[in-house]
């Protein structure tokens, strides 16, 4: 659905064209993650993981209050001080664990309140430039118009002065260095106040609550044993973790901690998860409990050395697929080198509605089958680097609530993020495009010629062969055929035409040889293709200096 980045309402910014960004190889994660489920934990385990998440939670809401308090005056003596205080209380591990998480919430929290400060900035310049113009005035490509009524003018106006108070507040907070941070999340505190829309009863969202609040988070550690001393899981699949100190009492093993009955083992990079722990490198875990389905699970993560990726002339050998992000399907073309398609195109549907974990899974099943088509044919992926943040506000496209619902429904970033990790385990290299106008010039170069009896080309069809081609370096627009009556122009120009810098734009057509080739006069093929050599109309042969002779005596 490019049509919203490319050339739908706003695609033309500035007053001017949009810039078309140069093609690049998406570089692959630098991360992984994996999780199972703890199965067969008995009573006791269950109410140990809630009692030591339950303690390190509330130390960890102090240590956030701490943080937030401190603003922008906290600096490293700061920090050294907060982990000092809580590892009195748990151990210095897990106070590292705990300042390090919060010390990456306060940094999401202040890099959202920028966006949400560019976000008011840019609705209010998108009003007053809508208040300033008559009512009724229709807009253009590059800007909206006016208001449809006075009413709405009236109600835009004190909309106005409402989101000028809030930049004007959100600024002050950002230069005092206030921050406001909900943990367990602000969408489930709101909820307790929807139960009935939710329905949820006061207990199951307590339970909620609690388990969103909860800390069972260590962090890795290369160099001690199974890479990590406070969360450990052998290559056995024995787990087994650190208690804090007013909990020791509850161990069950020596050193202070408490092994869990259920044995875990990873289905998916299992061996490398072996690998790393037998080797004694850093993993970190996660250990969580989903209320609503009454199960706990384990996460596992590292970091990977960031992989070289392939130039762009590498990726680009053999051709790519091209393929066009919409609101319920991907839309993919194959093109060869020269930027031909070839084939038929294809369609991966998706559905992203229910669930986050239901559309999750959607995106996955339509990328794989992309990117096993793609490893069948030993081919790289060429997408759009997509940004919608700036789309979808709804001062921009102001009724049109069913165009910024499919906007904003599009799942971009977490499908490039699913994307780039997936490729990059198959060896499969990521080309990312400008979006700029591949929608437009797609469907008024390609839709047309690709159609047929037996074919119908969509738009997003279309798209995917542009994006193809731009990531492999071609123009968008097609080679135009000949004129249709003779060799002269004139039913009009040619939509393409060398430039009067193109070399060899006025050189000798280059003779291939042929049937039509092969018997040539001698003498007849240096100049065969020489237009100065022969005598036409425009060319230099004609305004050579000539004398006509003179008549014959007899006349």
């Amino acid at each position: 659905m490019t049509d919203v980045c490319g050339t739908g309402p706003g695609g033309e910014r500035g007053g001017g064209l949009r810039e078309v960004a140069a093609p690049f190889v998406v570089p692959g994660p630098s991360g992984v993650a994996v999780r199972t489920r703890l199965g067969h934990l008995s009573a006791a385990d269950e109410e140990v993981l809630r009692l030591v998440g339950d303690l390190l939670g509330s130390l960890a809401s102090q240590d956030l209050k701490a943080r937030c308090s401190a603003g922008l005056e906290h600096d490293g003596d700061a920090w050294a001080e907060r982990k000092r205080v809580l590892t009195g209380e748990s151990s210095s591990r897990w106070a590292g664990s705990i300042t390090k998480a919060t010390h990456d919430q306060w940094a999401l929290a202040r890099r959202g309140q920028l966006a949400h400060i560019q976000s008011l900035e840019a609705g209010i310049a998108t009003i007053e430039h809508r208040l300033s113009l008559p009512v009724g005035e229709k807009g253009t490509k590059q800007a909206p118009g006016g208001y449809r009524s006075r009413q709405e003018w009236f109600a835009k106006s004190r909309r106005l002065h409402l989101l000028e108070d809030r930049l004007q507040q959100v600024r002050a907070d950002r230069g005092a260095g206030v921050m406001r941070v909900v943990r367990g999340g602000k969408k489930l505190l709101n909820t307790r106040h929807h139960l009935d829309e939710a329905q949820l009863t006061q207990e199951q969202w307590r339970a909620r609550w609690q388990a969103g609040r909860r800390f069972l988070t260590a962090d890795g550690e290369s160099g001690k044993r199974f890479g990590n001393e406070t969360i450990r899981v052998t290559p056995g699949g024995e787990v087994s973790l650190k208690l804090p100190a007013p909990l020791a009492h509850l161990a069950n093993a020596p050193h202070g901690r408490y092994v869990l009955a259920a044995k875990v083992s990873f289905a998916y990079r299992g061996e490398q998860w072996a690998d790393r722990v037998t080797a004694n490198r850093a993993v970190a875990y996660r250990i969580h409990e989903d209320t609503g389905r009454g199960r706990w699970y384990l996460t596992a993560s590292w970091t990977i050395p960031t992989v070289q990726t392939v130039p762009l002339a590498v990726a680009r050998i053999g051709g790519l697929i091209g393929f066009d992000t919409n609101a319920d399907h991907l839309a993919a073309w194959r093109l060869d080198e020269h930027g031909n398609p070839t084939g038929r195109p294809r369609r991966f549907d998706y559905d992203l509605s229910g669930t986050s974990a239901h559309r999750d899974a959607q995106v996955r099943h339509a990328l794989i089958r992309l990117l096993h088509w793609a490893s069948r044919h030993g081919l790289a992926i060429a997408l759009e680097d997509l940004d919608f943040q700036a789309e979808k506000t709804r001062e921009k496209h102001g009724r049109k609530k069913r165009f910024r619902k499919l906007i904003s429904g599009m799942p971009t970033s977490r499908l490039r993020a699913r994307l780039v990790s997936m490729a990059a385990e198959l060896g499969i290299p990521v080309v990312a495009v400008g979006p700029a106008y591949t929608s437009r010039w797609g469907a008024q170069h390609w839709q047309k010629p690709l159609a047929s009896k037996t074919r119908k080309t969509t738009r997003h069809d279309a798209a995917a062969v542009a994006i193809g081609r731009r990531a492999l370096g071609h123009p968008i627009r097609r080679r135009t055929a000949p004129p249709p009556h003779d060799r002269s122009d004139r039913v009009g120009h040619r939509t393409v035409q060398a430039g009067p810098v193109a070399p060899g734009r006025e050189g000798n057509r280059p003779r291939i040889p042929g049937s039509r080739t092969r018997s040539v006069p001698p003498g007849r093929g240096v100049n065969a293709v020489d237009q100065n050599a022969q005598h036409r109309s425009g060319r230099s042969a004609e305004h050579e200096f000539w004398q006509q002779d003179s008549l014959p005596p007899s006349l």
